[in-house]
């Protein structure tokens, strides 16, 4: 079934900036609160918001099989669940409904009126109920600077690395929409000087540079999921802020891995741009460096061409350029990450969340953390305002843009905003 909806030629009659995120060609799905307090399953066109439970109910989906409630969720799950058929059908027919040469709804002002909202008329929810969310570290920049830092530099990547896409299972309690803000974290660190810990807040506050996909439900268990075949269980992507609490994770970490240095937030993009809307901005992964085992073996471009930016914003401040990276940077691509977690017969289902890990680059403004860009807080960057950053203070905004750009259109994530405030303090009674 063709993409129609990617049609670089295709206009809207909706007013809409010309170096928005979000043209006709985008069409990502999302969860918003309305302005009558109902929340809906939606589309974006420009700063404008669709809800799509009401033209369900209009009668413009005809056609397509679905449930009568399937956009009157507060969730994509069961959308997603419906399969990849069900998704392009549906964006395709978004697409024709706000096509310029079709009249059918640019000319009912009823209709208009009850499915159109701008966006300061909408609050933007989860988009999925996360059930498992995986981590994985698939940028061999970043793997290479952190065990430079914490290891031996001439033995910077462990001797598995290149061989599987290395992941762990994280929580999906404290995955949060843009726009929520994010307590600074306590723990257990433990002072230089010192043989024991200590139990206080982190110093060491960290973003991490990350995009997420998005599954439906892939296999039973004990069913693993073909290399080749992994795309067909990928709905969208987000951009990923995977907050970090470095002291305490410096002190937690062996021999499992981050614990309260990771799980007291994530937070997301919220708008799920669809593969299908990233199928033009497809490219080649980097070249293996060893011989992959053959469940790894893929064929074709399997990763995407996305520019990434992050930006610091002080209270009352201008925003600061941190960092601009690119998605097709890592070493483990989508496929091979799917094709793994799976390859010993690990169900995956609707709304899982899957994780890249820190995207970094090369050079030194390409690197995805705070903890690359000072190198361990050694090298404070200078903002602005004249104040240095070793890592996030309290009361910064961390600000995540990405889209892909070509010479026939862009398309976007538009951004994940979220504020550090200091450490909860529980109300007095």
């Amino acid at each position: 079934m063709p993409i129609t909806a990617n049609d670089p030629k295709r206009k809207t009659w909706l007013d809409i900036p010309g170096d928005t995120d979000f043209p006709i060609q985008n069409i990502p799905f999302g969860v918003f609160l309305t302005r009558d307090d109902v929340i809906t399953i939606g589309t974006r066109i420009g700063d404008y918001a669709i809800d799509l439970g009401a033209l369900h109910q209009l009668g413009y989906f005809e056609g397509i099989p679905l449930t009568d409630d399937i956009f009157l969720q507060d969730t994509l799950n069961d959308f997603i669940s419906d399969g990849k058929k069900t998704w392009r059908l549906v964006r395709n027919r978004i697409a024709d409904i706000f096509d310029a040469n079709n009249p059918k709804l640019k000319d009912n002002q009823d209709h208009r009126n009850t499915v159109l909202f701008t966006l300061d008329e909408i609050e933007m929810q989860m988009p999925v109920q996360v059930g498992d969310y995986t981590d994985f570290y698939s940028s061999k920049e970043h793997a290479t600077n952190i065990g430079t830092m914490f290891r031996d530099p001439d033995n910077a990547l462990l001797p598995n690395w290149l061989h599987i896409p290395v992941g762990y299972h994280g929580r999906s309690s404290s995955i949060i929409p843009s726009g929520i803000p994010v307590h600074r974290p306590q723990g257990q660190t433990k002072p230089a000087d010192s043989d024991s810990p200590v139990f206080g807040p982190s110093q060491r506050v960290d973003f991490e540079l990350e995009m997420a996909f998005i599954t439906t439900d892939a296999n039973h268990l004990g069913e693993p999921i073909p290399v080749d075949e992994a795309e067909d269980y990928i709905f969208g992507m987000v951009l990923f802020n995977d907050w970090s609490a470095r002291d305490i994770q410096k002190w937690e970490y062996v021999p499992l891995g981050p614990f309260l240095a990771k799980n007291f937030a994530s937070s997301i993009s919220p708008w799920i741009v669809t593969m299908d809307a990233l199928e033009p901005f497809r490219t080649a992964s980097p070249k293996p460096e060893k011989e992959l085992l053959p469940y790894l073996k893929y064929s074709g471009d399997k990763s995407f061409d996305i520019n990434l930016e992050v930006f610091l914003q002080p209270e009352e401040g201008e925003e600061n350029s941190l960092s601009k990276s690119n998605f097709k940077y890592l070493y483990w691509n989508m496929s091979q990450q799917l094709a793994h977690h799976t390859v010993n017969g690990c169900p995956v289902n609707s709304g899982d969340m899957m994780a890249s890990g820190t995207i970094s680059g090369s050079s030194e403004d390409s690197f995805g953390s705070m903890l690359e860009l000072t190198w361990s807080g050694t090298k404070p960057i200078k903002l602005k305002d004249g104040s240095e950053r070793k890592f996030i203070e309290d009361n910064d905004t961390v600000i995540m843009r990405g889209f892909c750009q070509n010479g026939n259109s862009r398309i976007g994530f538009g951004e994940v905003r979220s504020k550090l405030l200091p450490v909860y303090q529980p109300k007095k009674k």
